[in-house]
């Protein structure tokens, strides 16, 4: 048996798809309802090349309506620009980056969708083939924990100490720490808490949508790197096609290439300064507003937020009234902090 359970999340303005692995989050993969779906992973196309850049092996495509994507092509395989090329969306853009594509082939006519990328029950169905996706109350639970994990920068180890993931612009790194994980062989202890993080890293990886390079600052030295790439071989396999792991270092660190494909949670939930951004907020507080109205059935119910969130909220909770009745009123609050929701009977 897998180990692998699926919650479907169907929230107002988003759908939260989550897998758990051993009961803890491994995939959350947030899809909103104003996504743009030329961009969604596995979204086939008619596009259009606009550009192409033989020093870099490169094309830049025209998706129609404004929005592009990359992409990369062998010598041998050059597009000429102008040309309609049928592609498919294999990596979803990220911050600062475009969408990358693969050809299938000659396209015809002008940019245009030719068909979506799979839905959240069919992301489920993949990922978690043998489970039944759980919804209502308890996928909302899966949902929030598993948001809550993502965001976090350093998670605790089963067993003691510690791991830290930090996303760079260049690479991700994930650095193990042993904190007062304790033992009479502290050779063996260290061995033990870099096998169990590497299994952690990979999770958490998923979890949060991370790919690319990644660098693990293991803990100790004199490391057994058979037993350490096997170790890692076996965690990151769900990530395959695509995933190739370096040998232990001289100084330490196993550095590992991912790929990349949904983009990363951080992307959509926080700031580039730091702390949520408005639009994770206004779903927060409606997400609240909800769990409010089912506790207090018939109540009037009263929210607060600060200004720049309850504007962000305000399509939203034009549907939440379609799906509860008009029966709350939601008020911005100048002098409130922007993450201080309140929600309750009016």
């Amino acid at each position: 048996m897998s180990g692998r359970r699926a919650y479907l999340d169907r929230g107002v303005g988003e759908t939260r798809a989550v897998v758990t692995l051993n009961e803890r989050p491994e995939r959350l993969i947030l899809y909103r309802d104003e996504d743009d779906p030329r961009l969604v992973l596995g979204a086939r196309l008619v596009a259009r090349v606009a550009t192409v850049e033989p020093a870099i092996a490169t094309a830049f495509l025209d998706l129609g309506e404004g929005r592009e994507a990359i992409l990369p092509f062998k010598p041998e395989a050059r597009p000429v620009r102008g040309a309609a090329l049928e592609v498919e969306i294999r990596s979803e853009p990220r911050d600062g980056k475009l969408a990358v594509a693969r050809m299938l082939g000659e396209g015809r006519g002008a940019p245009q969708l030719l068909a979506a990328g799979p839905d959240a029950l069919e992301t489920l169905r993949h990922f978690a083939p043998e489970a039944e996706p759980v919804e209502g109350r308890e996928a909302r639970a899966a949902a929030d924990e598993a948001e809550a994990e993502a965001l976090e920068t350093i998670h605790p180890l089963p067993g003691g100490g510690s791991l830290a993931i930090e996303p760079t612009r260049a690479l991700t790194a994930v650095d193990v720490d042993l904190g007062e994980r304790k033992g009479a062989d502290a050779k063996r202890v260290t061995r033990q808490a870099n096998l169990t993080a590497l299994s952690e890293a990979a999770r958490l990886l998923r979890l949060k949508g991370l790919g690319g390079l990644v660098v693990v600052d293991l803990a100790g030295r004199g490391h057994d790197g058979a037993a350490l790439l096997a170790a890692a071989r076996l965690a990151f396999a769900p990530d395959n096609p695509g995933v190739a792991i370096g040998p232990v270092g001289r100084f330490g660190t196993m550095e590992l290439s991912i790929p990349r494909r949904t983009r990363p949670l951080l992307d959509l939930l926080r700031q580039p300064g730091g702390g949520l951004t408005d639009r994770a907020l206004a779903q927060r507080l409606v997400r609240r507003l909800e769990a409010e109205a089912a506790a207090q059935p018939g109540a009037r119910l009263r929210a607060r937020a600060a200004p720049a969130v309850v504007l962000a909220a305000e399509p939203l909770t034009r549907r939440l009234a379609e799906r509860i009745g008009a029966r709350f009123v939601v008020e911005a609050d100048p002098a409130r902090l922007r993450e201080a929701l309140d929600v309750g009977v009016a």
